[in-house]
């Protein structure tokens, strides 16, 4: 039997809708459900996102001041986007023909492409072989002999790679072949995720594209290596635990500076110069009693007192060269 109301409680329910604090009752309430794709998950995060961007901008600009040196002219190099794709994606991507350079990374079950736009391919052939930029060759297949030239850009971006990768673990990049047709250059199944990481190349005005391919299966070690700690520091490994000042101190000591010994000086003729000969003595304005002036890298830094060392000729510093005391 239905429960009956009473009129104080209609009542109730009637104001209540009238000023609508009911209204919401009769609403759905329930949250709309995301779609997840579990074939393709994130196996990157943001942080790692950005870890890799910063060690890839480190890339740019050593291969950016290769190709300056190489092309005499202005290049710049930037990154403009790291994406995380099906590798099906990427090869709808891909012109016909194409220049790729397949590589790997050695110890590992890494591979990657070197994908250089056509355009791209082109003008660093022409100018590497000393032209001005300026060809009218339309885009095509990639001759030997322009993969010959192209190696020396695949290798100066493993190289490059190898040394930006050093600030979380040593990396051996190594070019495998080249290939003009995507569908050759297979690094992982189509349904699998890559990373697709987009430069900008400017070239006297003009951009192109270049783009690093790296399959993601086999990244999880890696990964694992880019913990908070590499991220904040972003330091090589063998330099872990030392400041700035220490490393800077650790290079200085073996920096190598010229030392030269000045005996004393003399004012001579043109003439003189000509007629010196074998057995001549040119005096000097110093006395063998004086202090010499050692000088580093062409700079007066001691003063000492010339004599002989274990049968060797030796400088003993004496005090720091000031002006004010330096014999005259």
């Amino acid at each position: 039997m239905a429960e009956v109301l009473s009129q104080q409680e209609i009542d109730l329910l009637l104001n209540k809708v009238k000023s609508g604090e009911e209204q919401n009752t009769s609403q759905n309430t329930e949250k709309e459900a995301l779609l997840f794709d579990f074939r393709l998950p994130n196996r990157i995060s943001k942080i790692q996102l950005r870890t890799i961007r910063s060690l890839n901008e480190t890339f740019a600009e050593s291969f950016a001041s290769f190709l300056v040196s190489k092309l005499q002219c202005i290049v710049n190099m930037n990154v403009t986007s790291i994406d995380q794709i099906y590798y099906s994606e990427y090869i709808l991507s891909v012109s016909n023909p194409a220049c790729l350079y397949t590589f790997e990374i050695r110890n590992t079950d890494i591979k990657g492409i070197l994908e250089l736009n056509s355009d791209l391919a082109l003008i660093l052939v022409e100018r590497l072989l000393g032209g001005n930029g300026t060809g009218t060759k339309q885009a095509s297949v990639i001759t030997p002999i322009e993969q010959k030239v192209l190696q020396v850009i695949a290798e100066r971006v493993m190289l490059d790679l190898r040394k930006a990768w050093q600030m979380v673990d040593t990396y051996d990049f190594r070019v495998e072949r080249f290939e003009s047709d995507i569908d050759f250059a297979q690094i992982t199944s189509q349904s699998e995720s890559v990373l697709l990481i987009t430069f900008e190349i400017i070239i006297a005005e003009k951009a192109y594209m270049m783009n690093l391919c790296f399959a993601t299966f086999a990244f999880d070690k890696i990964l694992s290596k880019l913990t908070s700690q590499n991220l904040s520091t972003v330091r090589h490994t063998k330099y872990a635990g030392t400041t700035s000042g220490e490393i800077l101190t650790n290079h200085l000591y073996k920096t190598n500076l010229p030392i030269t010994v000045e005996f004393g000086t003399a004012k001579i003729s043109m003439k003189d110069v000509f007629e010196l000969e074998k057995g001549d003595i040119i005096k000097l304005d110093t006395m063998i009693g004086d202090e010499q002036t050692i000088k580093v890298g062409n700079k007066p830094i001691f003063l000492g007192r010339t004599g002989i060392l274990n049968s060797k000729k030796a400088i003993k510093i004496t005090r720091k060269f000031e002006l004010n005391n330096k014999t005259e």
